[in-house]
């Protein structure tokens, strides 16, 4: 079946970006002495940071969940802070597609500012004719509501379009939306993504075919969208 869109994650998918999200989770925690351990961090990847805020704001004492999340933020721009990189293949993916005519949308977890300035920075903010960001939504993933979103946006059926994701909170969130999922092992290893419909270490796995369509390994000439 040849694609009619594609939705793509931002962080951990377009840009490498869940290791530096950690440590500042982590100086987070650590700040305040509030226990915590690998599993808690990695709970964060994919979701909007205030919602896993809300869900552990009993091990922050007094503090809401508003101040916590504009101190983590705030570490992104420390000095301190990890840098960031792009997925290998993700700018050349993108721009594949959208020279082949496929409408493109991005579904985030991050703020509207945050996504827009990444976005811009990877040169290809014009290829996407949908951003929907954790400002537009009224529930984060693993709901599909900015999935569902962006294909509104686009104008194409959730079932005939693809979404790209890094975090198992975020392919859930395809799958409820009734997309194909293609899995990134940026962030998580493939055992935790097992339930998209393909899985890749990196957006250079990723082809694409007249049509168009995609190529992915192990999955024949396309993936049905």
């Amino acid at each position: 079946m040849e694609l009619s869109a594609a939705v793509f994650d931002l962080d951990g998918t377009l840009i490498d970006s869940e290791p530096r999200n950690q440590v500042m989770w982590t100086w987070l925690f650590e700040r305040h002495g509030a226990a915590h351990d690998p599993a808690l961090i990695a709970s964060f990847a994919g979701r909007r940071g205030r919602e896993v805020l809300a869900e552990l704001i009993h091990l922050f004492p007094g503090r809401t969940v508003e101040e916590l999340f504009a101190e983590a933020v705030a570490y992104e721009h420390g000095p301190e802070a990890p840098p960031v990189g792009v997925v290998p293949g993700a700018v050349e993916l993108v721009r594949a597609l959208h020279e082949a005519g496929l409408p493109l949308g991005v579904a985030t977890s991050g703020q509207r500012s945050y996504a827009e300035g990444l976005l811009d920075g990877l040169g290809v903010r014009d290829c996407f004719g949908a951003v929907v960001t954790a400002d537009d939504v009224a529930t984060g993933k693993p709901d599909p509501e900015g999935f569902l979103a962006a294909c509104r946006g686009l104008g194409v059926p959730p079932e005939r379009a693809v979404g790209f994701e890094d975090a198992p909170a975020g392919v859930a969130a395809i799958k409820a939306a009734g997309m194909t999922c293609v899995g990134v092992t940026t962030t998580v290893p493939a055992g935790a993504l097992a339930a998209a419909d393909h899985v890749v270490a990196n957006l250079k796995e990723v082809d694409v075919l007249p049509g168009p369509a995609l190529r992915v390994p192990g999955s024949g000439p396309s993936t049905s969208g």
